[in-house]
């Protein structure tokens, strides 16, 4: 952190240009950050690859792969042409034309893969609407083998090149974004705090320049250098920046932003606006331009509706499987929980469920039977803030509960929980019913069933401060969907694989 004592106001800079004595076709061909391209290009190959490969598997699978293709045993040629390069390259153009390998849904978040399935579906209607045309009979089994196996190839490869470059924003820092905030000290802060929370959107911020003046931020700590009355592009040049988040208020003043695009056009230079919406998913968002007034819909959570039906429907099917599945574990589990300590197997609390309701949730014991007596004695030990006690080597929990813990496996009794409709596999953690009354912004949580996992577990669970904590749950109950519940159950597999955050 650094003091913002330390720079000078400088009068502003006349900007380069108002955006009207420049050609068109002088705009700057290349942009400042170019991470992209070579990601692109290694994306391009993966999808051709993968296309070609799911080909090959087809072929060798069925005998029957040329059929429709006359005269394929003595000239193979036309055949392994259409399959290996015709069909690869129908879908690198489809999937640009999908904007699949646009670099704004590169990297982070679903609407890459979402394009890839749009776009998968688009080559398996351009294949059908070619043999229907040309009357050529087809393997069906042999296309469907193809399209199919390229599709979930092209996932996985991408899945795979998105965990490359989420290791390298994290590791080495690059293939990112230095973005310069502009807005007050205290919007721009607030930006800062939310693109830097997570490392793999690989946004980082270099500097901030204020619109409210030095005052405003004199003598107070920052995470990077704070300017004031500088022209912004060249402030950015001089950063070494390649993007302007224009924070908050500041992208509410007349005709300033629109004069800002204009002066960076053929700069290279990209500009984002972080409105004053935080904790607000995408889906829920949507711009709706009147008479050139670009205003942006916030439409209401879904808490109801035939998705929830759905995620109920999963949830019990899944918890009667788990509990099948799972029997010849928590047999074991039991046996080993009564050697280390004598007493009961499981441990009932009651906790606080959806609109209020209480329920005893059902987890392998994991502490000595004397654990509430012994609480009174620790409680100034307490490593966490917030409604719960947590401690790192909790004295009072016995040697397999401590292994338990880290591997979670003392949450898996909470399916009856699921079986019963008391809980979700996805939610918000659920809380003691004796640790208050769940006043303000906190009882918002309650609208929805409590969950096995949620957001909170897969971003840092007991290492999380409580603030940190229920922030993640109300953004999970105000965002929710599946295709988010089945995200987070697939994060929560490397979470609990790397045992972090668990004690």
């Amino acid at each position: 952190m650094r003091h913002v004592d330390s720079f000078e106001i400088q009068p502003p800079t006349p900007p380069s240009h108002n955006g009207v004595p420049r050609s068109a076709w002088a705009r700057a061909r290349r942009r400042v950050s170019r991470w992209h391209r070579p990601y692109i290009a290694m994306l391009l190959l993966l999808d051709y690859g993968s296309a070609a490969l799911a080909s090959f598997i087809a072929i060798r699978t069925f005998d029957q792969a040329a059929s429709g293709f006359s005269g394929t045993k003595e000239d193979p040629t036309w055949f392994h042409t259409v399959s290996f390069l015709l069909l690869p390259l129908g879908w690198l153009i489809i999937l640009w034309g999908n904007r699949a390998y646009d670099r704004r849904y590169l990297g982070l978040g679903p609407d890459e893969f979402k394009r890839v399935v749009r776009g998968g579906v688009a080559v398996a209607a351009t294949v059908s609407f070619i043999a229907f045309a040309t009357k050529t009979e087809l393997s069906r089994w042999t296309v469907g083998t193809a399209l199919l196996g390229a599709l979930l190839l092209i996932l996985f490869g991408r899945f795979m090149a998105r965990f490359v470059l989420h290791l390298v924003r994290r590791l080495a820092g690059q293939a990112g974004h230095r973005m310069v905030l502009v807005g007050t000290l205290p919007e721009t802060l607030e930006v800062y705090t939310a693109v830097t929370r997570n490392p793999d959107a690989g946004l980082v911020p270099v500097a901030i320049h204020i619109t409210d003046g030095y005052a405003a931020a004199r003598g107070m700590e920052t995470p990077v250098p704070v300017y004031a009355g500088r022209d912004v592009l060249a402030l950015v040049r001089e950063v070494g920046g390649d993007t302007i988040a224009v924070c908050g208020s500041a992208s509410a003043e007349p005709g300033e932003l629109r004069r800002l695009a204009w002066q960076l056009e053929g700069s290279g230079v990209d500009l984002v606006v972080a409105p004053q919406l935080t904790d607000i998913a995408g889906p829920r968002v949507h711009i709706r331009p009147i008479e050139g007034l670009p205003l942006l819909y916030v439409e209401e959570p879904t808490l109801s509706g035939p998705a929830l039906l759905v995620k109920n429907l999963l949830d019990r099917v899944a918890a009667g499987l788990g509990l099948l599945l799972l029997t010849p574990l928590f047999l074991a589990v039991a046996i080993a929980i009564r050697i280390s300590d004598p007493g009961p197997v499981f441990f009932r609390q009651p906790r606080v469920g959806h609109e209020g309701r209480t329920f005893r949730v059902w987890k392998f014991r994991t502490m000595y039977v004397d654990a509430e007596e012994r609480l009174a004695g620790l409680v100034d030990q307490n490593e966490t803030d917030g409604m719960l006690f947590k401690m790192k080597e909790d004295p009072r929990v016995f040697p397999v509960g401590r292994f338990l813990r880290a591997s979670s496996l003392d949450e898996l009794p909470q399916l009856i929980n699921v079986l019963w409709g008391e809980m979700s596999l996805v939610g918000p953690r659920p809380l003691p019913a004796d640790d208050g009354d769940f006043l303000g912004d906190v009882r918002r949580r309650l609208l929805v069933r409590p969950g096995m996992t949620g957001l909170w577990q897969v971003s840092g669970r007991s290492d999380l401060s409580w603030d940190e904590a229920v922030r993640l749950d109300l953004y999970y109950v105000d965002n929710w969907s599946l295709a988010y519940d089945l995200s987070i159950l697939w994060r929560t597999v490397g979470v609990v694989l790397a045992r972090k955050g668990a004690y």
